[in-house]
């Protein structure tokens, strides 16, 4: 996208979060011969893998030289290709996938280093979105809210289809309008299906893992016992020496994994605010139920699946077609 066709400010970063290795997955996520492709670098469609659809979408708040994307070292066959558009500063790689806190930490800290002032948007690389001008809107607006208030940080939360209990749902505090936001009360991961109708009852949004904030607001999530992480991931990303990638490999084999939403997250929800997201077709690809549902919804968009879309719906067939077919919402073959 051209750079000149942003007009949301000068400040405004994207970082696709593409560092998961997406074991769940691994016997379904495969190539045309059979090979298993981590779900961020496999396409549902047989074109555009979801890593491309993901920086696609952060395109609608960030120019080409403030968008990232943030890849494990493992992973390089598949992403060096598809990244080779982006500034070469901007693919942050992980010598280790150390869980999402740490997936985050690191490029906000790269961030830090070439832009204090940045305003921050942090989308993952594993959703499906049917209708992706509806969350482009909300992606701006998300992005206009944290520029207006850089203390502020506000998650996206889509208005759900129906009850899920594979999905994180966000409780906000009333609002007084539908589309404003409003304080986070509180985060229910995977609740039963009770449960789900209650919190929907009650307002309750599907946590779409999409943050927005200034680059100082988010790193003021991450509590003390970072900060020796910090510390030293600054020094590292501030000398950016080569010589010195051994000793930075080395530091991160031995970071924890820590889950951003279980270990950074929560325990902060006064200090969140949630954006309401009109229903779009939006799901993540979490588990072959989700995969299954998105592959249910591409009917929608497309006439024609493609031979990789079908090879694929076949494969999930195979595996789960003994009494979980319902439950995938895979579409008779």
């Amino acid at each position: 996208m051209d750079d000149n066709a942003i007009n949301h400010g000068a400040s405004t970063w994207a970082v696709v979060l593409a560092g998961g290795d997406g074991r769940r997955l691994q016997a379904l996520t495969l190539d045309a011969d059979g090979n298993v492709v981590p779900k961020q670098f496999w396409s549902l469609r047989g074109g555009a893998s979801l890593l491309e659809d993901a920086l696609q979408r952060a395109s609608a708040v960030a120019p080409l030289r403030r968008l990232c994307t943030v890849v494990a070292a493992q992973h390089r066959r598949w992403w060096d290709g598809l990244v080779s558009h982006l500034p070469k500063r901007n693919v942050i790689v992980q010598p280790h996938n150390r869980g999402t806190a740490h997936g985050i930490l690191l490029p906000l800290l790269h961030i830090l280093a070439r832009d204090p002032d940045a305003q921050v948007v942090l989308l993952p690389a594993d959703h499906y979105v049917g209708d992706e001008d509806i969350l482009a809107t909300a992606l701006r607006r998300v992005a206009d809210l944290a520029r207006a208030d850089d203390r502020a940080v506000y998650l996206l939360g889509i208005e759900p289809d129906a009850p899920d209990t594979e999905l994180g749902y966000i409780l906000p505090s009333p609002r007084r309008f539908s589309d404003s936001p409003s304080q986070v009360l509180r985060f229910v991961e995977k609740p039963v299906l009770a449960t789900a109708k209650a919190l929907i009852d009650q307002g309750a949004l599907w946590n779409a893992f999409i943050i927005s904030g200034s680059v100082w607001a988010l790193l003021r999530l991450f509590d003390s016992s970072f900060s020796a992480t910090i510390v030293a991931l600054s020094q590292m990303t501030e000398r950016r020496i080569e010589l010195e990638a051994a000793l930075f490999d080395q530091f991160y084999e031995r970071l924890p994994s820590v889950d951003f939403s279980h270990g950074v997250l929560e325990g902060h929800e006064t200090t969140l605010q949630v954006l309401p997201v009109p229903r779009c077709g939006w799901t993540d690809l979490g588990t072959p139920q989700r995969i299954g549902m998105a592959l249910e919804r591409l009917r929608d968009y497309s006439d024609a699946p493609s031979k990789h879309a079908r090879t694929f719906r076949l494969n999930l067939a195979d595996r789960y077609a003994r009494g979980n077919r319902s439950a995938t919402g895979i579409p008779a073959a």
